[in-house]
């Protein structure tokens, strides 16, 4: 089985392709031939040595990748009755694993992490949605505002912020985002009742519009304590790579990891629904071949990137 991984941590040169043993589907659990993996930050993290704590134990090769979209090949015992080997899927993929990541022809999951791909779209667009809309979905849930209030998303051109402001908007909140100057269409497009220019001074720039702040906050630039002033007093900053503060005033500082709700299939399938109604956008920046996992990483580390980079293992 083909497969891209690395035996040591670095730059995007260690990746390589890789020959491994078929992993086989166990009790509960579906194998899924790979045809699409979504590039993400977190797959950079593991590269670089980021996730080690998160992996004792574990021996190299380590395959990245968390969001694959393809084909059930294999049912395990005491599978549920959903699923259907053909039946194409897109799913959650624990990376820390023994079994490795997405970035593979063949991934083996629980169940409960995998539901249909939404209809109508490509497996090159299905593999953006899971991991960074379940991740904007979790931060709505924490702040848990009601319709009518307003929250914040800062980073709103990436995949995180975007799926944040098109979640937002379905439940009702009204939105603050923030944008470069020729992001400001994309973001506008997305729903965003408020456009506000990025940078470091954004949280005065919320403020001109909410003089006591926002109520919420997702952090999806990662900016932490420069966001900080922008949340009223009592207020939630939802952060996704761990920060947990401290902040001033009563704020919650919250981070949410993705990784601890896998086998979430409500939610899971409730994003596959949204993603087919058109409350959320599929957008695929470039599909490559697997083969260039490492330009992938360079192209995603050099910023700039717009919708989700993706790995053609078809």
């Amino acid at each position: 089985m083909k497969a891209v991984g690395l035996h040591r941590f670095g730059g995007p040169e260690v990746l390589r392709v890789l020959d491994l043993p078929a992993p086989q589907a166990g009790p509960g659990e579906v194998r899924i031939r790979v045809h699409a993996a979504a590039v993400n930050p977190t797959d950079v993290l593991l590269r670089t040595g980021g996730h080690a704590v998160r992996m004792a134990g574990r021996r190299p090769p380590y395959v990245p990748g968390m969001d694959a979209a393809g084909v059930i090949d294999q049912l395990g015992p005491g599978t549920d009755e959903r699923f259907t080997v053909g039946q194409r899927v897109i799913a959650l993929v624990l990376f820390t694993g023994a079994g490795g990541g997405a970035y593979a022809e063949q991934v083996v999951v629980p169940a409960a992490s995998v539901v249909p791909a939404p209809a109508g779209a490509d497996f090159f667009e299905a593999s953006t949605l899971l991991m960074n809309a379940m991740t904007a979905r979790l931060a709505l849930d924490e702040m848990a505002l009601p319709a009518g209030r307003t929250v914040a998303v800062t980073g709103a051109a990436g995949a995180v912020g975007g799926y944040a402001v098109q979640l937002a908007k379905a439940d009702g909140l009204t939105v603050i985002a923030d944008a470069a100057p020729h992001d400001t269409d994309l973001v506008r497009s997305l729903g965003a009742d408020h456009v506000v220019e990025r940078g470091p001074d954004v949280a005065d720039r919320i403020r001109a519009l909410v003089r006591s702040g926002v109520p919420g906050l997702v952090d999806g630039a990662m900016q932490t304590t420069e966001v900080v002033p922008a949340v009223a007093d009592g207020g939630t900053l939802i952060q996704i790579r761990g920060w947990a503060g401290p902040a001033e005033r009563g704020i919650r500082v919250c981070p949410v990891m993705v990784g601890d709700h896998l086998t979430d299939t409500g939610h899971l399938d409730r994003l596959r629904r949204q993603a087919e109604d058109g409350t959320l956008m599929l957008r695929v920046a470039e599909v490559l071949p697997a083969e260039d996992a490492a330009r992938a990483h360079r192209m995603l580390e050099a910023g700039g990137v717009r919708g989700r980079l993706v790995l053609d293992f078809g």
